[in-house]
């Protein structure tokens, strides 16, 4: 049952503590530097040690030894039973409740049950994801690695990828072709485990469950069929989805590249397209004019290679006829728009590749876009450009059963969604949005009313949310990350950084000062809100059965939630804040850093002269008022704040440990 805010003001005067927690380790700063590299802008990472001799694990560390210190050890050990008992009575095909444990991923599960070895994990997790991501060759198909492991797809140490032709004429070609004809193998492999019937029903049926109901909540749109539509994607073959993965990544290497730019160019001389049949399909080069291209004409088209101009690509989806589409435009100013559910890097049910070299681009879709997949793989890489990205839900790096990814290396971006975008993670689904560098704005929401009755605002389930469809199957994992740049978030309820449902969600930015303002400031369609603004569940948040982690490593930040944010745990949630430099503001009206009906929360500023907005900051209850059966059902939170002159409430002072309603929640402060 979901959070009520009067019965949570009537718990918190009841004066409870906290705990909250910190994350660890040397941390890398990441400004990014650019080298302009025909056709590929490489991008690479300073990383930097942080903390003046801050040791790796310290937050957690800490914690655990104030938990001897108040001899709490054992009711931990307690607690974290109960979290897994609680994962036993729903694992496999067992149920109880609304809870099952369909579509359940073994990472998310081991993170539940280690819960202060989980926000090391969540650390060392984001670290490697981005700075794989920055690598200049090969990111792509390492990224992928590094998603089928956490989807229990692991893939060899090297996985096979689009490999350059040696030696020919037309190499590019070659390679492309080779490619295409191999990703569409391993893609007929993935379904191989299912009969024809079901894969009739599930093309028939995935999008419309997982379109859910009208009211835009994460949930499927019918339990039975839902469920029915989770176990046909359990059936799938997701090593061989993932392998289709690795290959058609293989083609965003720079060699790969240089190759299709001589191929195009050469065959596009003095004219705008030539079309080249091939055994994989029809693939068309474009030459340096601007070219428009209504993809769904073209539907016996797998790939488009275009060398330069300021060109339209209409619609685009894939399709039983084209389950694999590869889109490579080297330059120009580009416009993408569509209506249909799986373009612009985005797949239903199939493999979808995107890649824009250079230029200030704009994307506009509906659903199911911008690096996203339900039941497949959607990739876009942005190499280059002051792009704008707007979607009105599951775009931008959005994945159910599968893998969705956007990264951009470069420019000042604007990012727009409404509803499950921005690195969101749904059963048995990736979703990363990874952006390398520059002044960056992220907005979801602002459209679809949320679902409660007892306060204003809109549904946001993004950035960085791992979500499931409650009642009918487990989440996945969601993570937004950044590298650089003074970025401005706004979003409404359930976003940024946090897990609802079994599942995972991670953000993380890696330099700048950062703005995390909030619910959204305008409607989605930029036209003043009718709705009064507030957030609930945002910044920072584990609910009912999941994990949420939010880490900064530089900058003068800013958190903000109105309510059940910033750090918060409630009903077997984990949840860690993780600050590494800069004098940063923490406000929230239920409680910074607090945690409620059984779960650890935790938060972490290395230094800086930090402000800290909320009456219950550092609140934990003893016991669960959602599990008043449960005689292990504790409450554990944790503020480590290392240096600074810092502003607390009146009853929390600097340079001392004070304890928040029961010696489970304490604010260390040094």
């Amino acid at each position: 049952m979901m959070l009520r805010v009067k019965a949570l003001r009537s718990l918190l005067l009841v004066v409870l503590p906290l705990v909250v927690l910190a994350l660890p380790l040397v941390v890398l700063a990441l400004p990014v530097v650019c080298q302009p590299v025909e056709p590929v802008l490489p991008v690479k990472p300073v990383v930097t040690e942080f903390g003046e001799g801050l040791q790796k694990q310290q937050a957690t560390k800490e914690f655990v030894a104030s938990l001897q210190k108040r001899q709490l050890t054992s009711k931990f050990d307690d607690m974290r039973a109960f979290f897994g008992h609680r994962l036993d009575r729903s694992a496999g095909d067992k149920t109880f409740s609304d809870k099952t444990g369909n579509t359940r991923l073994s990472w998310f599960d081991w993170m539940m049950r280690h819960p202060v070895q989980s926000v090391d994990a969540a650390d060392e997790f984001t670290r490697l994801v981005h700075t794989t991501a920055v690598r200049e060759d090969g990111a792509f198909s390492k990224l992928v690695t590094i998603a089928a492991t956490k989807l229990d797809a692991p893939l060899p140490t090297a996985p096979r990828t689009g490999r350059t032709a040696q030696g020919g004429t037309d190499v590019g070609l070659q390679t492309l072709q080779r490619a295409v004809q191999q990703v569409r193998q391993e893609y007929a492999q993935s379904l191989v485990p299912l009969t024809v019937a079901e894969r009739e029903e599930l093309q028939a049926k995935l999008y419309i469950q997982a379109a859910g109901p009208k009211a835009g909540a994460p949930r499927f749109a019918d339990k039975i069929d839902g469920r029915r539509v989770s176990d046909l994607l359990e059936k799938i073959d997701r090593r061989s989805l993932m392998q289709a993965a690795a290959t058609v990544s293989g083609l965003s290497e720079q060699a790969v590249l240089r190759q299709l730019t001589q191929s195009a160019t050469r065959r596009t001389r003095g004219k705008a397209q030539a079309i080249v049949e091939t055994p994989a399909g029809k693939i068309v080069f474009g030459g340096s004019g601007n070219n428009e291209y209504r993809l769904n004409e073209m539907a016996d088209v797998c790939a488009v290679v275009d060398v330069g101009g300021d060109d339209v690509y209409l619609e685009g989806a894939i399709t039983p006829i084209r389950p694999v589409l590869v889109l490579l435009d080297l330059a120009g100013n580009d416009t993408y728009r569509g209506e249909q559910p799986g373009i612009q890097g985005g797949a239903v049910l199939g493999v979808s590749l995107l890649i824009d070299a250079a230029g200030n681009d704009t994307y506009t879709a509906d659903d199911i876009a911008q690096g996203s997949a339900l039941g497949g793989i959607g990739l876009l890489v942005d190499k280059l450009g002051d792009d704008k990205y707007l979607g009105d839900k599951r775009v931008q790096g959005q994945a159910v059963c599968g893998l969705g990814v956007l990264i951009d290396r470069a420019g000042n971006d604007d990012y727009r969604t409404a509803l499950l975008g921005q690195g969101v993670g749904g059963p048995l689904g990736f979703g990363l949005l990874d952006d390398l560098a520059g002044n960056d704005h992220y907005y979801a929401g602002g459209k679809y009313a949320d679902g409660y009755d007892d306060s204003p605002g809109y549904n946001g389930w993004s950035q960085g949310v791992g979500v499931g469809p409650r009642g009918t199957a487990n989440g996945g994992i969601g993570t937004l990350l950044d590298g650089g740049g003074d970025d401005v978030y706004e979003a409404d309820y359930f976003s940024h950084g946090g897990g609802y449902w079994f599942a995972l969600g991670f953000a993380r930015d890696f330099g700048g000062n950062d703005q995390r303002v909030g619910s959204t400031r305008t409607a989605w369609d930029g036209s003043p809100r009718t709705e009064t603004r507030f957030m609930r569940y945002g910044n920072g948040f584990g609910v009912h059965y999941a994990a949420g982690y939010l880490f900064d490593d530089t900058g003068n930040d800013l958190y903000f939630t109105d309510f059940a944010g910033v750090g918060f745990a409630w009903d077997l949630g984990i949840t860690a804040i993780m600050d590494m430099a800069g004098n940063d503001r923490y406000e929230s009206g239920s409680g910074v850093g607090a945690c409620f009906n059984s779960g650890l929360s935790m938060l972490f500023d290395a230094k800086g002269d930090d402000t800290y907005v909320s009456g219950n900051a550092g609140s934990a209850s003893e016991k669960s008022e959602y599990h008043p059966d449960e005689p292990h059902a504790y409450n554990f939170a944790y503020i480590l704040d290392l240096q600074g002159q810092d502003t607390y409430p009146a009853d929390i002072a600097n340079n001392r440990e004070t304890e928040r309603g029961w010696p489970g929640g304490l604010v260390i402060d040094r």
